[in-house]
């Protein structure tokens, strides 16, 4: 199977200018194409995956990688798929986030092979001296006003409510400028981008058409959503980084594994390199038994580890085991805090704790578990209580400090999946 078939497969193919033609180029050897990422912020988003990913497919392909980190573009702000103007960035937040975001795509991309190795490229750099007259004059004059109001991302804002500003208008340019630039400079042939991406992509094409008379293709992946259609990568508390800083890789295996049943077939063959066989396999034994949750774990377990590697992904499925009951032998501090964080949790006096403790009971009922210590009591004779994951039958346990995790936490559970936190003042 080749590389564009098993794009296909993966339902990675959305657009492209000329399908058959790229994939004659292709099958002729490696060809150079580019992804780009605007620092609009400091951290990308399991939304970027996509573009990152392809570029790893392709550079797992024998071809060679242009990740291109948008100094200049960041400056301006995409309108694709925005209903209101951005704020735009000081100089100073700009390169903040470009040395994050270079830092991100050094994790899934592979720089140090010796055969092809992924190059890193800013668009300031060929950017920033760019006179303004020198622009119009040798890019601008390329361009049909009439086509590029037809883009649908400039049409959709211009018919909202909003509008378009000039700066966003002018978008489409600079990435065509990219585009022209890397294909007279590095040979890149092919750009790649998501499905909103498309009339940036073919402005690029028409730009290196016109001025230097070669070919050049441009090739969008579907953007993901939900089964409900709403936008991948959002949960109630927000966007799903690749920053482990503000996304741990607890939360983000959980983001994963929580994935919706109908959904996790298509997020294996799109976020994992996992082979057709495989992925085929998994989908098979889901389909016969999806409550095994295998296919789940199996996405989760991939992703993290393409994005914070094996270690972090190893300790998010610990952490993940203790959420259904496991032990706490060997977790430590940082990775029970990751947990803690999914856990309601209430404030205890260390007072209650000296001497011969708190009775267990009064400790659910101040936890929020049990509605009264009677109930707390017949909930314990029924074997239904945890205190640390270790099953408690006594109704007149009482607790003590010896009884803290790391001098300071009281992990509770009631049933199998509901959990509270008593964190020590």
């Amino acid at each position: 199977m080749t590389l564009l078939e098993d794009l296909q497969w993966r339902g990675l193919v959305a657009d492209c200018t000329d399908l058959p033609a790229l994939a004659a180029r292709l099958a002729q050897g490696p060809v150079t194409l580019y992804c780009g990422f605007d620092p609009t912020g400091d951290s990308l988003h399991v939304g970027h995956l996509m573009g990152q990913l392809t570029l790893r497919r392709f550079q797992l392909s024998g071809h060679h990688v242009l990740p291109l980190a948008g100094g200049a573009t960041g400056m301006i702000g995409d309108p694709s798929g925005k209903s209101a103007e951005r704020n735009l960035l000081t100089p100073g937040q700009l390169a903040h986030n470009v040395a994050c975001i270079k830092g991100q795509l050094s994790r899934l991309l592979d720089f140090e092979t010796t055969t092809n190795p992924a190059r890193l490229v800013d668009n300031a750099a060929w950017t920033i001296g760019v006179s303004y007259l020198d622009f119009l004059r040798d890019i601008g004059k390329h361009f049909s006003l009439n086509v590029m109001l037809a883009k649908d991302s400039v049409r959709s804002r211009m018919e909202g409510d909003h509008g378009i500003s000039y700066t966003e208008f002018s978008y489409q340019l600079l990435q065509a400028f990219d585009f022209y630039h890397l294909r007279r400079s590095l040979g890149c042939e092919l750009q790649i981008g998501g499905s909103d991406q498309w009339g940036n992509l073919t402005a690029g094409t028409d730009l290196i058409r016109k001025k230097l008379g070669v070919p050049a293709w441009g090739l969008t992946f579907p953007l993901i959503t939900k089964s409900d259609g709403t936008k991948f990568g959002k949960t109630e508390g927000g966007a799903v980084w690749l920053d482990p800083q503000k996304t741990s890789p607890y939360r983000f295996y959980q983001f994963f594994i929580n994935t919706e049943d109908s959904m996790v077939v298509e997020y294996l063959k799109k976020f994992t390199l996992l082979p057709r066989a495989e992925i085929e396999a998994l989908e098979a034994r889901h389909v016969a038994n999806p409550g095994a949750r295998e296919a789940h774990r199996a996405l989760a377990r991939e992703v993290t580890t393409l994005v914070h590697g094996a270690t972090a992904s190893s300790d998010a499925i610990r952490a993940s085991e203790i959420m259904f009951g496991g032990g706490l032998d060997g977790i430590n501090e940082a990775l029970f805090q990751d947990v803690v964080g999914e856990i309601p949790t209430k404030v205890l006096e260390r007072a209650k704790l000296e001497g011969p403790g708190t009775a267990l009971t009064e400790l659910l009922v101040h936890a929020g578990l049990c509605p009264s210590k009677g109930q707390a009591r017949k909930d314990l004779e029924g074997g239904g209580i945890s205190l640390n994951n270790t099953r408690v039958a006594e109704a007149a346990r009482a607790v003590t400090s010896a009884d803290l995790l790391f001098g300071k936490y009281l992990l509770l559970r009631k049933g199998k999946r509901t959990y509270a936190v008593l964190t020590v003042s």
